[in-house]
């Protein structure tokens, strides 16, 4: 049996690489400074113990009798071991943070897909409505940004080969970016415990070339686009009739409103973002605009995370705004989406 295990070791060795493959831009960066972290901590450990065993030996007591020099206060060494300490743990932070950026600024030409968590499953949904349950299938050389929200508890968006994760929340939406650089097969896990089915939550994320991929997306025509699906969804929920352009309506003017600071009658200014506007639907009181009455009703159980996404996808098209002067000379907004 000893022997087998001998003999065996070195294959069972070779199939447990120490770390997963780099398969996105961002791997080499993290691996690069998580390695640097790990060696200064090494070199640190070392030298701390290697001292304290040094004086430890050189400087025991011998005799019974034998009394120690007085202390001897050395002001440049207590200088020199205070600074080189800080300058590296700063230099180390820098670094830090600079990666911490890169990672949660996605590119502005990322495509933007969406992700909802539920025990226990993960289900995609793709740019042009097509969706995906656990397995995920994007092209390669893409910077693609996920847009993520549960259904129920805390999971965790994890592809150990990407060197992504973040974690998904009820009630909220959370962003995450990567580009895939070789076309594969990823193991995308759940990296949060959220219940007894927690080890299967997770699937296979499939890179293909971006050719490969369009095809791969065109194959099945069956998705609704999320904006057309927020439309009517938007129409269907009588929601243009409170929300129309102009004095007299009894809510806010959705044209023009994302990305923009309003103003809220108890807490001032805030930017209305994706999260403001799911929460606007969502809990309408929670966040009354100045000037208006919350007359709103609340959505909540009315509808579901899929559709949530399509009405904040429908009503973010409304973002682009052009000014038209009517007969009267007055100004007025015009929509071009939708």
């Amino acid at each position: 049996m000893i022997e087998m295990l001998k003999n065996g070791l070195p294959d069972i060795l070779d199939g447990l690489p120490l770390f997963p493959k780099q398969a996105s831009t961002v791997a080499g960066t993290v691996d690069t400074l998580y390695l640097v972290w790990v060696a200064l901590s090494v070199i640190v450990t070392v030298g701390i113990f290697s001292v304290i065993l040094f004086l430890a030996i050189r400087y025991r007591r011998r005799h019974a009798a034998e009394v120690g020099a007085g202390e001897l206060h050395a002001p440049a060494i207590e200088i020199v071991s205070m600074t080189i300490p800080f300058v590296i743990a700063m230099a180390m932070f820098a670094w830090g943070t600079a990666v911490y950026v890169e990672l949660r600024e996605p590119p502005k030409d990322a495509v933007e897909y969406f992700a909802f968590g539920k025990q226990w499953m993960w289900k995609y949904q793709h740019p042009n409505g097509r969706r995906q349950i656990n397995d995920f299938t994007i092209p390669a050389d893409t910077p693609i940004k996920m847009t993520m929200t549960s259904e129920d508890v805390i999971h965790s968006f994890f592809i150990p080969d990407f060197r992504v994760k973040q974690d998904v929340l009820p009630g909220r939406y959370t962003t995450v970016w990567f580009e895939a650089t070789e076309p594969g097969e990823y193991r995308m896990l759940c990296a949060e415990y959220c219940g007894s089915e927690h080890s299967l939550m997770g699937g296979i994320v499939t890179v293909l070339e971006r050719d490969e991929y369009e095809a791969w997306l065109q194959s099945d025509d069956t998705g609704t686009l999320p904006v057309s699906s927020g439309e009517q969804l938007f129409t269907s929920l009588s929601c243009s009739t409170c929300h129309q352009a102009g004095s007299e309506s009894r809510g806010p003017s959705l044209h023009g409103l994302f990305g923009t600071d309003v103003q809220i009658a108890t807490v001032g200014d805030v930017t209305a973002d994706e999260n403001y506007i799911r929460e606007s639907i969502l809990e309408p009181r929670a966040k009354v605009r100045s000037g208006y009455m919350p007359l709103m009703p609340t959505f909540k159980g009315q509808v579901s995370e899929e559709e949530l996404h399509d009405l904040v996808a429908y009503i973010k098209t409304l973002n682009r705004v052009t000014r038209t002067a009517d007969t009267d000379g007055e100004t007025s907004l015009v929509s071009s989406g939708g």
